[in-house]
C-alpha cells in the first residue's frame, strides 16, 4: 500500500506557472505509475497527465499537451505536475493516484489516492 499527500496549490492569475507535488510513503513509489486527475464541482474527475515507472513515460490528456509536464524524482519519493499558461478552465482539485498498470487514464484503474489539492487560475 502506498500513502499520497499532495501539496502546492493556491490561487494564481491566467498565464502564470504552478507546480504541484505528490509525496509517497509506505511502498516505495518508483513502483507505481503515477497519474494526475482533475475534478471541478459536479463533473467526473477527469485525466491528466501520468509517469510509468520505469522506464518512467509520459502520456497526456490532449488539452493538456504542451502546457503541463509530469515528472517524478524516486529519491525523494515524490512526483511533480508542473502547470504552465494557466488558464481559468484549469481550476480544479488536482489529485494524483497510483496504479500498477501502465498508461492507465481512467480512475478506476487507480488504486490508491491523495486528498486533492485546489487550484484556482483568476482571470
Amino acid at each position: 500500500q502506498v500513502q499520497l499527500v499532495e501539496s502546492g496549490g493556491g490561487l494564481v492569475q491566467v498565464g502564470d506557472s504552478l507546480r504541484l507535488s505528490c509525496a509517497g510513503s509506505g511502498r516505495t513509489l518508483a513502483m507505481y505509475t503515477v497519474g494526475w486527475f482533475r475534478q471541478v464541482p459536479g463533473k467526473e474527475r477527469d485525466f491528466v497527465g501520468g509517469i510509468t515507472s520505469s522506464p518512467p513515460n509520459l502520456f497526456y490528456k490532449d488539452s493538456v499537451r504542451g502546457r503541463f509536464s509530469v515528472s517524478r524524482d524516486n529519491a525523494k519519493k515524490t512526483v511533480y505536475l508542473q502547470m504552465d499558461n494557466l488558464k481559468p478552465e484549469d481550476t480544479a482539485v488536482y489529485y494524483c493516484a497510483a496504479t500498477s498498470g501502465y498508461y492507465r487514464t481512467s480512475v478506476e484503474a487507480y488504486d490508491f489516492w491523495g486528498q486533492g489539492t485546489q487550484v484556482t487560475v483568476s482571470s
